[in-house]
């Protein structure tokens, strides 16, 4: 079994960063090994007037309590001395997916959801949910909203979890294919480089899982999952009849809104039997607005406060259309949403110069205008004699244009 990380990967929200362990590589690009023989370049960017891009907020831990009646402590004993648990709660679009969640229940012993010791993970199914305690997230609400037949159909919901990435692809074998996780707060989520994050509650974090069969295509599935987003956030809107939110992709997978911040993908997979078991992971700030901005805070400038983004809605609604864009994908190739990736980053007519650094000698700049993406997923530039460029991370940067390694293509 062989794991790899789909390019681009990043924290799903900006809230505290653990860099203690920060490795000194990405995880694997496609075409990496070609960029081994590259030289590391540096990069300054100017943005294109009418779409800045600021630097990364400043980094901060949620002030928000956490509510001490779903679950003990995430980590080390309780007070009485008992194990600490987790709380998962199933629920099913159909009676098939129903007893699916039924037969998960029964190999509850065998889970397992990324914790530093094995907690005991206690499971209920949604009749046995309404009676104990209300939770914060509507299944219901979130099933009448989905229309897929493959996507999101089995849902797992925590009110607090290390990882929702860590319990899908940690139990992959064990739970159907298009499986979702949903937490109110995650306190070990991934990104890039195995940096840890910490997302409180007014977060929408979920993973899910999938397959796929060709390995050329999976670099760019991330783009086709930040696509799914912005459009659902658009359907979310007009559903409700409130304002559009202008929100765009900052390549490779990061979410902004007004020039900050709001969102970030996650993609890993690993390769098995022929095939590639890939988990992604979403992660969009609806209700913080410390210490940057929020969904909600602009929809509700935009709209004097009568309307807000649910979680619920655009869980639905991410399916809705995930699964519609993936089944174009898989058929057609990423070319037949090209235009409409284009349409939705930040990119697009971008200068970039690049400082490449010779020994005992100047710094030579070179100026490249980013005009796309190239087949295997990374960023075309031409330069002022047309002369095309494909654009890679350089592997030490956290900024994914701090550092680029230029290849010319023709």
């Amino acid at each position: 079994m062989a794991s790899i990380d789909v390019p681009g990967v990043a924290a799903p929200l900006n809230y505290r960063c653990n860099t203690k362990s920060m490795p000194s590589s990405l995880p694997l690009l496609p075409t990496a090994a070609a960029a081994v023989a590259f030289r590391f370049l540096r990069l300054r960017l100017s943005p294109p007037s009418h779409l800045p891009i600021p630097p990364p907020p400043l980094l901060s831990p949620s002030t928000k309590p956490i509510s001490t009646t779903y679950l003990s402590s995430s980590s080390g004993g309780t007070m009485d001395g008992h194990r600490p648990s987790t709380l998962l709660l199933l629920a099913g679009k159909s009676p098939e997916e129903n007893d699916l969640a039924q037969s998960l229940k029964s190999k509850s012993g065998t889970l397992k959801f990324g914790g530093e010791e094995q907690e005991e993970i206690k499971i209920l199914l949604q009749s046995e949910m309404d009676s104990v305690t209300p939770p914060t997230f509507s299944s219901q609400l979130y099933m009448d909203v989905l229309s897929t037949s493959r996507f999101g159909r089995l849902l797992i919901w925590s009110p607090r979890l290390p990882s929702t990435h860590d319990l899908v692809s940690q139990n992959f074998s064990e739970l159907p294919l298009g499986t979702v996780c949903i937490a109110d707060v995650q306190f070990k989520g991934r990104g890039r480089a195995k940096n840890v994050w910490e997302s409180p509650e007014g977060c929408l974090l979920f993973s899910f899982t999938l397959q796929m069969e060709d390995g050329h295509k999976l670099p760019l599935l991330q783009y086709v999952v930040s696509l799914a987003v912005t459009e659902a956030i658009k359907e979310s809107c007009r559903a409700q009849g409130s304002p559009q939110l202008d929100v765009r992709i900052k390549w490779p997978n990061d979410l902004y809104l007004d020039g900050l911040k709001v969102g970030g993908i996650l993609c890993t997979s690993t390769y098995r039997s022929k095939k590639f078991n890939v988990c992604a992971g979403i992660g969009l700030n609806l209700d913080n607005e410390k210490p940057t901005t929020c969904f909600n805070m602009v929809l509700q400038k935009l709209s004097s406060g009568t309307h807000r983004l649910m979680r619920e809605d655009i869980l639905a609604a991410f399916f809705n259309n995930f699964e519609n864009l993936f089944d174009i994908f898989l058929i057609q190739g990423f070319q037949a949403l090209e235009e409409l990736y284009y349409k939705t980053w930040l990119h697009s007519g971008q200068k970039v110069i690049i400082e490449e650094k010779h020994e005992g000698q100047s710094v030579e700049e070179t100026a490249v205008i980013v005009q796309g993406l190239t087949s295997s997923g990374y960023l075309l530039a031409t330069d002022e004699d047309k002369k095309s460029y494909e654009l890679h991370p350089d592997g030490n940067s956290f900024d994914f244009f701090k550092g680029l390694v230029r290849r010319k293509l023709g």
